[in-house]
């Protein structure tokens, strides 16, 4: 049941946090200007998340008026090693968040302070098991930027409003909190950015209600699972909703992804840290997954949620390795070079656990264009692995207005049937887009669970019933949509159409009777 008082408050938190990242940011472009906000927010995160760790450690240990963010630099060192072992980073008292900020108004050098506050922190990873998880994290925090300002005291000015805007945000303490507050900062904020950036936003950005049908169709009847993977995992929300859905303990052995983007990856990082996922629960890699995938070692996973990037080229046959390569060899053919689509499926049907699930976002053409992406479909059904296609509404997705659906694969199907399930009309609007309500989802994730037949919703189609079609997999040739038209009773039409004539007829003999006597 959903808490009024808690979802008002949240509400009220976000639209403070939108105020004061819209503030800042001034006459830069909220999507270049979004690096900025996010990196002070995970700057001070990482502040209050080890001060908060070695304070608590203290106040344990019966010392309860200690405070790290006032100890002298030199005496902290000495908790510099076991500090990285056990949080994978380390922060000296004089370059935490609040010491900083603190005196940033009046440090004629705050660009320089800060650009070595961050160097400090990815150096203190060097060498640990934490090293790639912090490499080139604050890589998109340009502190001399032009965006900034022109010169060094006006892009100064701005990073002082930058840490107290940030500094301002009410996001309570880390541990304290009942709400995952920066996480759930974070995600608002990336969500705002995103809407209001359109495509460019839209491109590596999955809505909160998309994100949690996928984890909802793939963790149907499953308590715990053992990873989660994502492909293309942009900034990590679908790979995060897991954990939100399943609770924090239910995923064993954390969470993988790849992006080729690294601004996106950058952010990705980050948002595994504010929500406050360790950084040995996560491995995320930056390179073309088709090409160079990066968790060959951790494969199978039972989890596989994903949206890629819709008909994009890649190599294809143009690469001689690629045939041969394990994970797009089976189907015995590649995907068209113009259209990676297939790819990405193939991918994660590679890597998929033999009792797991992937739940992925998928462009329309694919369900039904013929060569290539045929071939693979014939593939997928004559060895069983698709288990459901659902066709979404339209506008679902910032930057798109297309209508995409979700392919869901599985590789222990206990029939040889393909669910159909076409949810064009699950949906309510707001502004300019459509999203999915908790209502929308239930009933889809239902339907799904139950594998049933649903007059103009649902139909589960045997092997035959979809190779006698072609392998065509578009859920309108296996649904029919109702008619929502009018139905019009023939006999009773006639009877009023006859009614009329007839009306009109003695209206015809009046006029005359009228006119004659006029004549007369």
């Amino acid at each position: 049941m959903v808490d009024t008082k808690k979802e008002q408050e949240r509400d009220e938190l976000h639209r403070a946090i939108w105020a004061i990242a819209d503030e800042l940011r001034g006459a830069v472009d909220g999507w270049d200007f979004k690096n900025y906000v996010l990196g002070t927010m995970f700057y001070r995160y990482i502040s209050e998340n080890l001060c908060n760790y070695i304070n608590s450690g203290e106040a344990d240990a019966g010392n309860t008026d200690f405070d790290f963010a006032k100890m002298p630099d030199r005496d902290a060192e000495e908790a510099r090693d076991g500090l990285v072992e056990e949080k994978g980073f380390f922060i000296l008292p004089s370059e935490l968040f609040c010491n900083v900020r603190a005196n940033a108004a009046n440090d004629e050098n705050l660009n320089e302070t800060l650009e070595r506050v961050f160097r400090h922190i990815e150096e203190s990873a060097k060498g640990s098991e934490a090293e790639s998880d912090f490499a080139g994290l604050f890589d998109d925090y340009d502190v001399n930027s032009n965006k900034l300002g022109s010169t060094v005291a006006k892009r100064n000015e701005k990073l002082v409003k930058l840490l107290n805007g940030v500094g301002e945000m009410n996001l309570g303490d880390v541990k304290d909190h009942s709400i995952d507050a920066f996480g759930d900062a974070y995600e608002y904020l990336m969500t705002m950015y995103a809407s209001n950036a359109g495509k460019s936003g839209g491109e590596f950005f999955t809505p909160a209600d998309v994100s949690e049908l996928l984890t909802r169709l793939g963790t149907v009847g499953k308590t715990e699972i053992n990873k989660v993977y994502d492909p293309a995992c942009g900034s990590g929300s679908l790979l995060l909703k897991t954990e939100k859905i399943l609770g924090k303990d239910a995923i064993r052995n954390g969470f993988y992804g790849q992006e080729i983007n690294i601004t996106t990856y950058n952010l990705c990082r980050i948002n595994m840290f504010l929500h406050d996922v360790e950084f040995d629960k996560f491995d995320i890699a930056c390179e073309d997954t088709l090409i160079s995938p990066q968790h060959w070692d951790d494969e199978p996973f039972e989890l596989i949620v994903s949206n890629p990037p819709y008909s994009i080229k890649w190599a294809g046959d143009e690469n001689p390795l690629l045939i041969n390569d394990p994970r797009f060899a089976p189907a015995g053919v590649l995907a068209p070079k113009s259209k990676a689509d297939m790819a990405f499926i193939m991918h994660s049907l590679s890597w998929l656990a033999s009792n797991g699930t992937a739940a992925i976002v998928c462009f329309p053409g694919i369900m039904y264009r013929g060569g290539a992406e045929q071939k693979i479909r014939k593939y997928l059904i004559d060895n069983n692995y698709v288990d459901c296609v659902i066709q979404l509404p339209s506008n679902l997705f910032f930057g798109t207005s297309i209508a995409t659906c979700i392919m869901v694969m599985k590789k222990n199907k206990a029939d040889n049937k393909t669910l159909f399930i076409d949810a064009t009309s699950e949906c309510v609007k707001v502004t300019n887009n459509n999203k999915l309500t908790q209502k929308n989802i239930e009933r889809i994730v239902d339907v799904f669970a139950k594998r049933e037949e649903v007059r103009h919703f649902a139909h589960l189609a045997s092997y035959e019933e979809v190779s006698g079609n072609d392998y065509n997999l578009s859920v309108s040739t296996y649904v029919e949509a109702e008619d929502t038209r009018e139905k019009i009773d023939i006999v009773k039409l006639n009877a009023e159409i006859k009614e009329i004539v007839a009306r009109e007829q003695a209206l015809r003999d009046e006029i005359d009777k009228i006119i004659a006597e006029i004549e007369v």
